[in-house]
């Protein structure tokens, strides 16, 4: 049986999007797998007063369960607003769908925004593809998020060796043939915990402003989106070494520059690796400091109080998302 986002008392991103254009900063939009991380990502938005897009993946979507999914959703709102007292805006998204079946599927379960990643297709494919899932998505008010360029890295089931950069002048004519939403673009981020490959004294290259500020001239006041955008902070890489993991050479994105991006046309920042290093860094010091611990509350509630404590600093200080209602 089918549900709606509005019976689940979900929100859109269409008001998001405007107001954080306005505004001049970034919807942080963040990836959960498990009950703790979505407390955390509610919880730390809710403090920080921030909008907030939890998302999730195909395989994060199968790992959870679509039915008990859309109860944990639905169950997020009704905490923030009867328990909290908030009245923060909360959409479910779907990241990187693969085919308009899994979106109409996501849609017909109470998600109230989902992106058809058609990159890795030829364009007029993308198009196509991208087209069909908007014109089931408007139908039911729901948004859609498409992709224009390829981003190099791993995450779930998406992967790819190299980076294609997002070429400005077809943005313009895709937005305009599939009636997007908003539009993922390639500018230097990349999914995972190995980002760039430095040598030693190497700083992190820039992000391809140039690339982004001639997509804001050719689509302007439209919302634009940064996949791969965690910072892969080295506070939790070093905390997950020291307590005998292995991470090395792992880089992400300056938050500096993400804040810079967060002023522009960026009005959604995707962010999983740094929420997924978090959990491992404090869980593995939890194991190491207690190792006859067995209650899964004694180190997944740590883990969970450290994520909020990140995300709360994210949307103050890198996102600029906090304080806006």
């Amino acid at each position: 049986m089918s549900v709606t986002y509005k019976e689940l008392g979900l929100s859109n991103t269409k008001e998001m999007f405007e107001r954080a254009m306005k505004g001049q900063y970034a919807v942080p939009a963040y990836n959960f797998n498990n009950l703790e991380q979505l407390q955390a990502i509610i919880y730390g938005c809710i403090e920080s007063k921030s909008p907030v897009i939890v998302q999730v993946s195909k395989g994060a979507r199968n790992y959870a369960n679509s039915t008990l999914l859309r109860y944990m959703a639905m169950g997020a709102v009704e905490m923030a607003k009867k328990e909290m007292g908030s009245n923060i805006p909360i959409a479910l998204h779907l990241d990187h769908g693969d085919s308009f079946e899994l979106c109409k599927s996501c849609i017909d379960n109470g998600f109230s925004s989902v992106m058809i990643d058609g990159s890795h297709l030829p364009y007029d494919e993308n198009v196509a593809l991208t087209k069909q899932v908007v014109e089931y998505a408007h139908e039911r008010d729901v948004t859609v998020e498409g992709e224009l360029g390829v981003l190099a890295g791993i995450e779930d089931e998406v992967s790819s060796e190299v980076t294609h950069y997002t070429k400005p002048e077809e943005v313009e004519d895709f937005v305009k043939k599939t009636g997007v939403d908003s539009l993922a673009i390639s500018i230097g981020t990349s999914h995972g915990a190995y980002k760039f490959k430095l040598k030693p004294g190497e700083s992190v290259p820039p992000l391809r402003f140039d690339i982004l500020e001639e997509c804001e001239k050719r689509i302007p006041g439209f919302p634009i989106v940064l996949h791969g955008s965690s910072s892969v902070l080295p506070k939790y890489v070093d905390m997950i070494n020291h307590y005998g993991g292995k991470m090395e050479s792992a880089v992400g994105v300056p938050e500096e520059q993400l804040r810079k991006a967060a002023g522009s046309a960026v009005c959604k920042i995707n962010i999983d690796t740094d929420g997924r290093m978090v959990v491992t860094a404090i869980v593995r010091k939890v194991f190491v400091e207690n190792p006859s611990e067995f209650d899964p509350r004694k180190y997944l509630g740590p883990a969970r109080d450290e994520l909020k404590k990140m995300i709360m600093d994210k949307n103050r200080n890198v996102l600029g998302s906090a304080d806006r209602y």
